[in-house]
């Protein structure tokens, strides 16, 4: 027995908002059969970690998803390739020694694919990482009576491309691809380096300064891989390091009940996290590879996932081994979207959001139909949030893709690209992506120059009402064809133009090397 979903509709007057009423319709009336039936069935969460966004994950950021991307590679001769990028460790400030930003070599982390249209992984990469150290240590005491001490930093000296032999710290990772659903406990099958064929990949430290590291570029360089992925007849590439974050956010005035002027100069104000440093995990993968010949569109998403128990070791303590983990792995981070969890979904909520799965996206659904921050922008700025109840225009950006663009009757909050549309180069790309005219750019897949706040803003607001696509009018959303900004301008002339396009992390020292 099929149980009916109400809503309640905000009657607005065009003088006083604060003067509405309230009255229960049927959902079933407005929102498409497809989406009714998804909902009636059940499910558990919309995704997408963002930097901090949730309580539980503020206290793990080695396993805070911050950003995914995934687009058709723009780099000249990479046409065919689809590129895959998820950030994680939010915030780093670039001068975070001795020990820097490792990731968490008892967790797991997914950049997920699903090619079929039911929004469960068909094709997953698997990262694990781990840490070693040689234990540098210098003889220290009077002549004849010296005893070896372990060093205090990661590094003994200079480290330069081909040469890392002062490296106290050792990083290395492996990559597994895992076909069908993650759950069934398939180990998957290892991606090897299409050189050596080791499936061991090295990822470098991350930039301690200028006189540590003196070419971080070249340094850095040396770990993007020529790759054999497992099932794909083409080689790929891949990246592991530390790079400049890559999201431009206000963030501050944001969250301080978006302490900005919404309409003002898109540039006007330098971005938080200018000065942060950001983990990056990026594939290169032959888009066909993705596609599996099932037509053009791919969902993606990425998470990551931790053993349920850790004791801690009360005795015997080791190196990088203060406690044990064991127990199935738990998912503790989940993004495709970006800023869903951090605006879209309530406070109540964020955790789960962070723990569930694509398939099982109904129970969030009254935060993408019924928004509230439309709401909050309206109380604090006066303008008029849509009132087109139930959101149908943000239910095809964040949970079926827009028809026409990457729509392939899947429902979930997932990353949406339509492949058959060509990768657009980088001094022609649009910061507004769909809203702009470029329809290689988010919300159809997401690229690093693509303005995904300004974007989000204007859509939240009721943008796609002006879009004659149907969904909408513009009567729908008196407010929504204003040019809503957070003021801090992300553009694709900020990226590199080819593999891994984000650019080179900040050092820890900027000075130059002294005597």
């Amino acid at each position: 027995m099929q149980t009916e979903l109400t809503y309640t509709h905000r009657q607005r007057t065009p003088t006083n908002a604060s003067g509405c009423k309230s009255r229960m319709r049927p959902l079933s009336r407005y929102i498409s059969p497809l989406l009714l039936g998804f909902c009636v069935l059940g499910a558990a969460g919309v995704q997408a970690s963002s930097h901090r966004e949730a309580p539980a994950i503020t206290g793990t950021p080695q396993v805070d998803g911050t950003d995914f991307y995934m687009f058709r590679s723009y780099e000249t001769g990479r046409e065919g390739y689809t590129t895959l990028i998820a950030n994680y460790v939010p915030l780093q400030d670039a001068y975070g020694g001795p020990n820097y930003f490792p990731l968490d070599t008892n967790a797991a982390y997914f950049i997920h694919v699903s090619n079929n249209g039911d929004v469960i992984e068909d094709v997953s990469f698997r990262f694990n990482f781990q840490q070693s150290s040689p234990f540098i240590a210098l003889d220290v005491g009077n002549e004849g009576d010296t005893k070896s001490v372990t060093i205090p930093l990661s590094n003994a000296g200079q480290i330069f491309p081909g040469d890392d032999s002062l490296l106290n710290v050792n990083r290395s990772f492996t990559i597994d691809v895992v076909r069908g659903d993650i759950k069934n406990g398939k180990k998957g099958s290892s991606v090897t380096n299409a050189d050596s064929g080791s499936s061991s990949f090295t990822w470098p430290f991350d930039n301690i300064g200028n006189k540590s590291i003196p070419d971080y570029d070249a340094y850095a360089n040396q770990y993007v891989y020529y790759i054999d992925i497992p099932g794909c007849a083409d080689e790929g590439r891949v990246f592991v390091g530390q790079r400049k974050e890559s999201f431009a956010v206000n963030l501050g005035e944001l969250f301080d009940l978006i302490n900005l002027n919404p309409l003002g100069a898109p540039d006007a104000v330098v971005s938080d996290t200018e000065d942060k440093n950001i983990t990056t995990l990026a594939l290169e993968v032959p888009t066909m590879c993705l596609t599996q010949g099932r037509g053009d569109v791919i969902n993606g998403w990425t998470t990551a996932h931790v053993p349920k128990v850790k004791v801690f070791n009360d005795k015997k303590i080791e190196y990088n081994d203060v406690a044990k983990y064991n127990g199935p792995l738990h998912q503790v981070s989940r993004l495709g979207n970006p800023l869903v969890n951090e605006v879209v979904i309530g406070l109540d909520k964020k955790d789960l959001f962070n723990s569930s799965q694509p398939r099982d996206d109904g129970q969030f659904l009254t935060f993408v139909t019924n928004p509230t921050l439309p709401e909050l922008i309206e109380l604090l700025f006066g303008v008029e949030a849509p009132n087109n109840f139930p959101r149908n225009d943000l239910v095809w950006v964040f949970l079926t893709g827009i028809p026409g663009i990457n729509a392939d009757n899947s429902v979930g909050e997932v990353m949406r690209l339509n492949t058959g549309i060509a990768p657009t180069p980088k001094d022609s790309q649009s910061r507004l992506g769909v809203l702009g005219g470029d329809l290689a750019g988010y919300p159809n897949g997401r690229r690093p120059g693509d303005d995904s706040v300004d974007i989000s803003l204007r859509a939240a607001m009721g943008a796609l009402c002006y879009a004659g696509l149907g969904v909408c009018e513009p009567a729908d959303a008196p407010s929504g064809n204003l040019p809503y900004t957070d003021q801090t301008l992300q553009e694709a002339s900020q990226f590199d133009a080819t593999f891994p396009y984000l650019t080179t992390p900040l050092p820890g020292s900027p000075s130059s090397a002294t005597p």
